[in-house]
């Protein structure tokens, strides 16, 4: 892997990633980085989970963008013709497609290996812990959020609603990412991050005033 990923990097440095601070090449170095850790835990074939780590939002689509759930495939298949022009492997390469595919939460795509699981959880868990919170107001601020409803903070009598209150997207969607994890590896730390959110919850709920459901 030491000649091939200078060579992602690379490729990635030459790419518009676009605006999202939720998407810049940091994401990407910590996505490899969890992968690799994770596919130590679970036995995982390294050749699959970096190429795909490295590549897995090659195409990015912004969340409200219609196309959002087939920015993975457009990415899959951009990670192919970028593989094939630095002779990477090509036994290799239809594993490496369906871990990019199956990584979007959007997508709906069961991944059918483990190193797509890893790859999968290694993105997921970006979005969880001190990172996710992060994340989850970054992307709130691109697209016009507020933090969260001033007179009902936490939906105690309202429903959820993320497109209106950054805050809510832990519940529409980040609490979830965190039970859906596939590897056992990803569950254990997916735990760690979803409590240290709701100790943050809790802690926002003083700061603000609000009542928690």
């Amino acid at each position: 892997m030491k000649h091939w990923e200078p060579l992602f990097v690379k490729k990635l440095e030459a790419t518009d990633l676009g605006d999202d601070p939720a998407h810049d090449l940091a994401h990407f170095t910590r996505v490899v980085a969890t992968a690799k850790a994770l596919a130590a835990d679970e036995g995982a074939r390294l050749e699959i989970v970096i190429p795909a780590a490295w590549l897995h939002d090659l195409v990015n689509v912004p969340k409200n963008d219609p196309r959002r759930s087939q920015a993975s495939r457009l990415s899959a298949e951009e990670a192919l013709v970028f593989l094939r022009s630095i002779d990477y492997p090509e036994g290799l390469l239809a594993d490496i497609a369906h871990a990019i595919e199956a990584h979007s939460y959007s997508a709906g795509i069961e991944p059918r290996t483990l190193e797509a699981r890893v790859v999968q959880d290694a993105d997921r868990l970006d979005g969880l812990g001190a990172i996710g919170i992060a994340r989850c107001f970054a992307v709130g601020g691109l697209m016009g959020v507020r933090f969260y409803d001033p007179q009902d903070p936490f939906a105690a009598r309202r429903p959820w609603n993320d497109r209106e209150n950054a805050i809510d997207h832990f519940h529409v969607k980040l609490f979830k990412t965190a039970e859906s994890l596939k590897t056992a590896a990803g569950r254990r730390e997916g735990a760690r991050r979803a409590e240290f959110m709701r100790q943050y919850l809790d802690r926002l709920a003083i700061e603000i005033g609000g009542e928690m459901p």
